[in-house]
């Protein structure tokens, strides 16, 4: 056994049906998300023990394996009845539940089988925070050309060009990979990319370049409620080097700031009052959210 291997936890998740420890957990080697990755994946934040943002996160799940004519194998309340299985009850550290749905098992033929039942994997693990102090300074980030393909909509467990990229910034000694193509914002390796100009948070148009994250709908949300200006719109690569503030976002960063991109400051080289208030704003929601299950008094 290789130590890594030898090291999985034996903490419990769920696999076609049944709850077994993660150790132990085993598919078929001609499932179609493990031969050709052709399946769509989730990852939900949960914060005092409860999913936060459930309801976006599933109906995104829906539109993915819509996209890849994959029926959705449970409903709404069957999702939320595993996670609530699987996740620390009134836990007070942050957790993540990874979601995976593939075709499911066939011979290994690139055309889509029909009338195969759906591989359905769901586990949880630890969310460590990022820290008061990186949040504080902010982060460094690279950018790079958007080599990926056209359909970066679909939350597709085929993640080789998220790989690659996010690798350019491991290699670099940066947080991320800011990409664009033909000189236009697309997103990060794992993360949307939000600018601010005079106060407007602004960031790439829903379409099939981006990964609508799940913070494109909370942003706006959270910026309605504070008075901040937000849009919607192409961003070009001048632009985003130009810009007062530089922010990333993702279920697991939340939302941070990049002072830095390719070794240039962004504004004057500090977080921004934008990214303070929306960050402030963003725990006010995950507490709210959980004062909404009853999981917070």
């Amino acid at each position: 056994m290789h130590p890594i291997t030898d090291a999985l936890p034996a903490t419990l998740c769920y696999l076609d049906g049944e709850y077994t420890a993660l150790r132990d957990a085993k598919i078929s080697v001609l499932d179609r998300g493990f031969i050709f990755g052709d399946g769509i994946y989730e990852y939900v934040p949960v914060y005092f023990g409860q999913p936060f943002c459930f309801e976006e996160h599933m109906a995104r799940l829906d539109r993915s394996l819509a996209e890849l004519q994959i029926e959705n194998p449970l409903s709404l309340e069957q999702w939320r009845e595993i996670v609530m299985r699987l996740v620390e009850p009134g836990g007070d550290e942050p957790q993540s539940v990874y979601f995976q749905v593939t075709r499911g098992v066939a011979p290994r033929d690139h055309a889509m089988v029909r009338g195969l039942r759906p591989t359905v994997f769901v586990m949880v693990n630890p969310l460590p925070p990022i820290s008061d102090a990186i949040r504080a300074k902010g982060v460094a980030c690279v950018t790079a050309a958007d080599f990926r393909w056209q359909k970066a909509h679909i939350k597709s467990t085929s993640l080789l060009g998220a790989v690659l990229a996010r690798q350019i910034s491991v290699e670099a000694g940066a947080a991320e990979t800011i990409m664009f193509r033909d000189e236009w914002l697309s997103e990060a390796s794992s993360s949307n990319v939000w600018i601010v100009k005079d106060g407007k948070l602004m960031g790439p148009p829903k379409n099939n370049l981006v990964l609508t994250g799940i913070r494109y709908s909370l942003f706006e949300r959270l910026c309605k409620a504070h008075g901040i200006p937000f849009a919607l719109r192409p961003i070009s690569r001048e632009e985003v080097f130009a810009a007062d503030e530089l922010l990333i976002s993702s279920a697991s960063k939340e939302l941070l700031p990049v002072v830095t991109l390719d070794g240039q400051p962004i504004g004057n080289g500090r977080p921004g009052p934008i990214y303070k208030s929306l960050y402030a704003a963003y725990q006010q929601a995950k507490q709210h959210n959980a004062q909404k299950h009853g999981a917070l008094a």
